[in-house]
């Protein structure tokens, strides 16, 4: 059976002879992946800036061409080999997507949990392939874990904030506690108490209505891993509802999104969302109620 090492050396000598005969364009020829430590070892294409790099040979107005790169993370310019994609282009654009589907079907670890103080409870899904399949299962819990929720919530609280695994457990790794550690700051500084938080596994948005019926909370803040994509797996999005319950039209939540390093970073974003749970308490609505 031919070795992964052997694999990544056959890969690295291909893309070198395409270089040499000129199949890639000049830039592309640049910044294909070289070997590492005696040519074993190929470098790790997703580290490369692809806003610095410019595939399309002698381009017209290459400033241009960099000003646009720069203000998107679209795959711009990627050029091509007669009809198809060169291969440098395939393989990050293959490297990408796996990214993302670890996002998906990886699970959060639970040292992460463990050390972030964070106990977890899950929703009616009893594998990964069942959240995927059966949407309705992550937005309700079993009467044994909706009774652990009420006792570790207690009744006196009006705020109540989880983390939920959603379609990232990237995004919530990464994003979470940042965002919560800047939320509960600006909470504590308006006096408003929160409960401890809690993370759900296989947990849908919905699952923030389970828990408001159940805690009776005033206002439910879900933190959660959007669906994945080419450009990040890192994007994690709070979704806050004021008394929300069991199939609460969508219209009643408000959504801060885009939580990640390339869009609103984790602590901005959790400071953003305490002025918002503090506009809901005074105002007593959330979603489209919610004059901003």
């Amino acid at each position: 059976m031919v070795s992964e090492n052997e694999i990544k050396k056959y890969v690295a000598e291909v893309l070198r002879d395409m270089a040499v005969s000129g199949v890639l364009p000049k830039a592309g020829r640049e910044a294909a992946p070289a070997a590492a430590g005696g040519g074993d070892v190929l470098a790790d294409i997703l580290d490369e800036d692809l806003s610095e790099r410019i595939d399309v040979p002698n381009p017209h107005n290459v400033e241009a061409l960099r000003a646009i790169k720069k203000i998107t993370p679209a795959r711009i310019g990627v050029w091509r080999a007669g009809t198809r994609y060169l291969t440098d282009t395939l393989l990050r654009f293959r490297a990408d997507h796996a990214v993302a589907m670890d996002a998906v079907f990886t699970e959060v670890p639970d040292d992460w949990m463990a050390r972030h103080g964070l106990p977890k409870f899950r929703t009616r899904c009893e594998s990964k392939d069942m959240f995927l399949t059966r949407p309705d299962l992550g937005r309700r819990f079993d009467p044994d874990e909706a009774a652990k929720i009420k006792a570790l919530v207690g009744s006196q609280n009006r705020v109540v904030v989880f983390v939920a695994d959603g379609l990232s457990t990237t995004a919530v790794t990464v994003n979470a506690m940042d965002t919560m550690r800047a939320m509960a700051d600006g909470l504590k500084t308006a006096g408003i108490a929160t409960s401890p938080p809690f993370f759900v596994q296989y947990g849908r948005v919905g699952s923030e209505d389970s828990v408001s019926e159940i805690t009776g909370a005033e206002v439910v803040v879900c933190l959660i891993g959007e669906r994945p994509g080419l450009v990040t797996s890192e994007s994690m999005s709070a979704y806050l509802c004021y008394k929300a319950y069991l199939d609460i039209p969508e219209a009643k939540r408000t959504v801060v999104s885009n939580i990640h390093r390339g869009g609103t970073p984790a602590v901005e974003a959790g400071s953003y969302i305490a002025d918002l749970v503090k506009m809901m308490l005074e105002k007593k609505a959330s979603g489209l109620d919610l004059k901003l």
